[in-house]
Order: C-alpha cells, then structure tokens, then sequence
C-alpha cells in the first residue's frame, strides 16, 4: 500500500483514528478486571487452551493469563506486572485509572487540544498529587505498630478467597513478617523471600499454619534413613548428580583381561564412594541435592546415619542456603582437579525432622543459623483455592513489607482518590496555562475508583459520590475540620465513614506509585499517533527447488 509516497507492505493508521484504537483496546482490557476490584469484587475463571482452569481475582494474574495482542493493550497488562512486582498489591486499580485517564485525555485531543498538553497537564497533576499524598495524607505506621500492619493486611485480604476469614490470615501474615525482619543500619527490613508458603489438600483453610522454620514439600530417599536429627545439624546443599560414576560418551577401553573389567566396575564405584565420604567427613548429616542419588550411594548414607534428600527444587535449595548460612555447591572438583568438599560450604540448624501433614510428609528445618525463616503451611479443599489463597497471602506479605519499610499508610476505600480530586480540581481553577484542563481531567478521572467499588457493592454511585466529595471539600476549605480527610465509603453498610479509624489502610507508597505508574502508561500510549504494521514476510516463488 502506498502511504505517502512511501512504499509499505502493510498498512498504516495516523492521527485520531490510531488513538480512539488505543483507548478502545485500553478500556477493554481495563473492563475485564473492573468488577473484580474491591471488597465486593467478583472473581474471574481462566481456561487455556489445555483446559486448566484458574479462578482468581487478582488483577495481574487475570491479564497474564489473558493472550493479548494489542500492543496497546500490553502496556496495560505489563503495567499490572509491574505494580505486581513493586508493590505487590493495587494490580487491578492501576489499570483502571490508566484506562479512564487515557479515555478522559482522547476526548480532550478530540476537542481540539494538543496531545502535547494534554499529558504536560497529566504529569504536572500527577507531581502535584503525589506531593499532596506526602504532605497531607499520609499518617506515620508506627504509632499503632502491630494493629497497623494487621489493618493493612486486611485490607488488602478483603477483596481476596480469605477476606472472610481476615482475622486470622492477617495475624498469621504480620507475625510471618515480623519473624523475617531484620533491622540493618537503622531501616528495617523485610524479606518476604524467607517465607516459604507450602500448598497441603485437605482440612479447613483455618487450619493454615505458620511454622517456624523452614519446610520442605521432600521426604526422605529412603525409609532406613532417620526420621529427626538434633543438636548441630549441618546440611550439604548440592547441584549435582550422586549416581555411580560412569565412563563418558564415546570413551572406549580394550581390555585383555576379563578380571579388568571386574576391576573397573569396582573402581566405578570407589569413585562415588570417595565423593560421598568426602562430603560425609566433613561433617554433613543431612544432604539435600536438586538432581538423583540412585540405590547405591543411598546405600552409603544410610550406614552413615544421615539424612538425603533428592528432586530438590533449585529455588527451595537457594532459601535453604540463605536460612542455614551455607553454599550451593555445584562441583566437588577445585581448581587442581582434584575433588574436595569445603566444611565452609555446609549449612547449619538446630533440627531437621520429618513430619506427616495432610496427605504427604514435610521436611522440616529449625533454629537455621542464618536469621529466620518461617514456613506458612496452606490447608484448604481444593487446588484453585488453594492457588487462590497463596496468591491473597503473598499480596497481603507484600503490603506487610512496603509497610514496615516506608513506615507510611494512607486511609484506603476511596479517601485518597476522592482527597486528591478535591484537590486537583482547586488547583485546576487557580491555573492560567492551557494545562488546566487535562488537570481537571486528571482529578474527575481519579473517581473512577471509588465509583467502581461502589458500584461493584451494588450501592448508588452518585449519591455516595456526592457526600463523599463533600466531606472531603470540607475538610480542605473549612478551617478545624482537617480530620475529615480520612474519610471513605464502607461498601458493606453503604456508607462514609472514617476510615483510618476503621481500619482500612494502605501502605502510603502503594498509592503514590499506582499514581506514577498510570500517568507514564497513559502518557506512553497518548504519545503514539503513527501505528505501522508491516505484513508478514512472504516466500518468493521461484527460489525453491534450487540446490548447491
């Protein structure tokens, strides 16, 4: 197709036409995930092409599994992986604010304003907005300490499987990160890493457990084994096989005699028993490898009293070794070729034992040398809720860490976004530049959030709306009235109320980076006005059939 006195195989879209796509793909992923945001939210089912069903209601998981191939659409999508990985949490609201904002910004452009403009007023709305949150919005988590992070655990909770049974997953979350913190230079921290979350059928979900130590879904290579080891255990971590040593591929002995044989067998063997009692002298009871041991080096250990593990995962090893304080070693050779087993390398705890939980037994280690580790062992009726209430605990650990790092919440259920519109829309009125418009867009595009959870409990959005933006209007323009600002809906009663006193809060940089991140997405997808796409590359005829 000739585009302009250029030569395209393929086909071009400039201008309007490229944008109204754009926000059509964008609202369309954004519609998706819209009525699983919230207390109330409804959950998504997920079928591939195998048949495997995911039924969740988190809003990164929904658009992972989805196979878009809009190119606008994936920005959305990646957006929500990233939130995923920053925050962990608020997936589903970032991809609505960034929809509704990009929509709002199209029928700005479609009114004759410069897309230019239009995203100079979003990023100096969104500064402007994260500057509120900081300054006005954000309470200091550490005056109610534990209850916060709990509160903030919930919260998060609410609109997930185990919503109904907050209370006690929250208390078991907090206390799973409270046992992994460690303090470091003054900043806290806490790595979630440590928390190692173990699926087991059966039982009620309320019969979840938070174990201290470290758990392995592995049992023993062999029932001869022991069952418990106490006292100073060290644990060997390996990444390599424990099998009889075999002559390499294409390698060819002529023997003259048959004894030899006989005596290269026997030597094939010596050779993995050296390697085993290497690692047995120096002083190794428990030996965990992420490959084979076969029958007869198993045979070895169990004279020797210890423990093997084999099929390690590689990233179960990886935890372990950061646990007890050891090294993954995936060679015995050094550096003169000769083969050694350092004692430096080995882990240590205090026990090791074998436990029967539900249907299999669980490996467990505690007292690990290398500060905490804790083991959250899941129970619950079947595999999607249970891949559901891993995936509600791990959001919730997430908040728990931004929490106890930032030190900062906000009141969640809408009281940010209706604060920050309240805001924006004065600060809209008293500017004289042409920005002033995508500023009032940016702020009526806020209430999409809490119109959506509104509308998602099956309350009326417009009359909820409206005495929310009132208390809110009061709280910024009505001297000694300032405590209102913590004011949000409750979607069970269908009221406002104050919601930090509630207890329904946010880590404060939850907020500030869903904003951040939206506006980029929206501004990144407003800049494209050229979309090209070239067909696929067809085979010339007349080229087939032609050898060298």
């Amino acid at each position: 197709m000739a585009s302009g006195g250029m030569l395209l195989d393929g086909e071009r879209t400039s201008g309007q036409d490229v944008r109204t796509q754009n926000v059509t793909a964008a609202m369309a992923v954004a519609n998706i995930v819209k009525t699983s945001l919230g207390p109330v939210g409804l959950d998504k089912m997920l079928v591939d092409e195998i048949g495997d069903v995911t039924i969740t209601n988190d809003g990164a998981t929904i658009l992972a599994q989805l196979d878009i191939e809009h190119p606008a659409a994936k920005v959305l999508v990646e957006l929500a992986q990233l939130q995923d990985q920053e925050v962990g949490d608020g997936t589903t609201s970032v991809v609505i604010v960034a929809a509704e904002l990009l929509k709002r910004a199209n029928e700005l452009v479609k009114t004759g304003i410069h897309p230019t403009v239009v995203m100079a007023g979003y990023r100096l709305a969104a500064k402007e907005a994260v500057k509120y949150i900081k300054s006005n919005l954000v309470v200091d988590a550490a005056l109610l300490g534990r209850e916060n992070l709990v509160n903030a655990a919930k919260t998060s909770m609410s609109s997930k499987i185990i919503g109904s049974e907050s209370a006690f997953f929250s208390n078991l979350a907090v206390t799973a990160a409270l046992t992994v913190k460690i303090e470091k230079d003054g900043k806290s921290k806490c790595p979630i890493g440590n928390i190692h979350i173990l699926k087991s059928h059966g039982k009620s979900a309320l019969d979840s457990e938070l174990v201290d130590g470290f758990a392995l879904n592995c049992a023993r290579a062999s029932p001869a084994m022991p069952t418990a080891l106490h006292g100073n255990v060290k644990v060997a971590l390996l990444d390599f096989n424990l099998q009889k040593h075999k002559m390499q591929m294409g390698v060819q002995v002529v023997l003259t005699d048959t004894k030899q044989v006989e005596e290269i067998r026997q030597r094939e063997m010596d050779i993995t028993k050296e390697k085993i009692q290497k690692i047995l002298a120096s002083g190794a009871k428990v030996i965990l490898t992420t490959k084979g041991i076969d029958d007869l080096c198993l045979k070895y250990f169990v004279e020797a009293g210890a423990m093997a593990v084999r099929r390690v995962k590689k990233e179960d090893l990886k935890r372990i070794a950061k646990a007890t304080g050891g090294q993954v070693v995936v060679t015995m050779a050094d550096l003169e070729g000769n083969e050694a087993f350092d004692a430096s390398n080995l882990g240590e705890c205090s026990t090791v034992c074998e436990e029967r939980v539900g249907d299999g037994e669980l490996l467990y280690f505690r007292g690990c040398k290398n500060g905490q580790a804790c083991t959250v062992v899941l129970r619950g009726a079947n595999e999607f809720m249970l891949d559901e209430m891993d995936r509600a605990l791990h959001d919730s650990l997430c908040v728990i860490k931004r929490m106890i790092e930032s030190n900062s919440l906000v009141a969640g259920g809408g009281a940010v976004e209706v604060a920050l519109s309240i805001y924006l829309d004065a600060l809209a009125t008293s500017m004289s530049s042409r920005e002033q418009l995508a500023v009032a867009q940016f702020a009526e595009a806020l209430l999409i959030i809490p119109r959506t959870l509104t509308i998602n409990a099956a309350h009326d959005a417009t009359e909820l709306l409206a005495k929310l933006k009132a208390h809110h209007h009061t709280s910024q323009f009505v001297a000694g009235k300032e405590n209102m600002r913590f004011t949000g809906l409750d979607l069970s009663e269908g009221v406002v109320r104050d919601n930090l006193a509630a207890g329904v809060v946010e880590p404060a940089i939850s907020k500030i980076k869903s904003l951040r991140f939206a506006t980029e997405a929206a501004v990144s997808i407003l800049r494209i006005d050229d979309m090209i796409k070239l067909n696929p590359a067809r085979e010339q005829k007349g080229h087939q059939g032609h050898g060298h």
